[in-house]
């Protein structure tokens, strides 16, 4: 092994899980008149400082209260999200308008209606700031 550095950059990898949300949400006629209940879990990489002392005041990093907010309050009420994909996005994207340190979002959407026997079926999604 020779004398080569590696740069590792720091991140923060803030996580929210299993949050149910009332969506409306679906494709076929059963699914696009009530709301589907869905399981939603993130993860948000965040820029980070170097190091976070005992007294490093919360804007230093993110509330988890945002986070939870982009999954059930930012979704805008009676729109219909033909696609669980566009629920994720509208997520992500409001992820990165509220924050420039949010580097990439990780989002899990599992559509509890469809399962028979406690499987989870549902999306990843995961996107990078441009």
């Amino acid at each position: 092994m020779g004398t080569e550095r590696f740069v590792v950059s720091d991140r923060l990898l803030l996580q929210v899980h299993d949050l149910e949300v009332e969506v409306l949400t679906g494709v076929y006629s059963e699914e696009t008149h009530l709301p589907q209940p869905l399981r939603i879990s993130m993860d948000v990489d965040l820029a980070c400082p170097e190091h976070f002392d005992p007294d490093t005041p919360l804007s230093a990093s993110k509330s988890y209260l945002d986070l939870k907010h982009a999954a059930t309050t930012a979704l805008p009420q009676g729109v219909h999200f033909t696609l669980i994909e566009g629920v994720a996005d509208h997520i992500a994207d409001t992820l990165f308008i509220e924050d420039e340190r949010v580097q990439q979002v990780t989002i899990r959407i599992v559509k509890l209606a469809i399962a028979e026997q406690g499987e989870s079926i549902g999306i990843t999604l995961t996107r990078k700031r441009k």
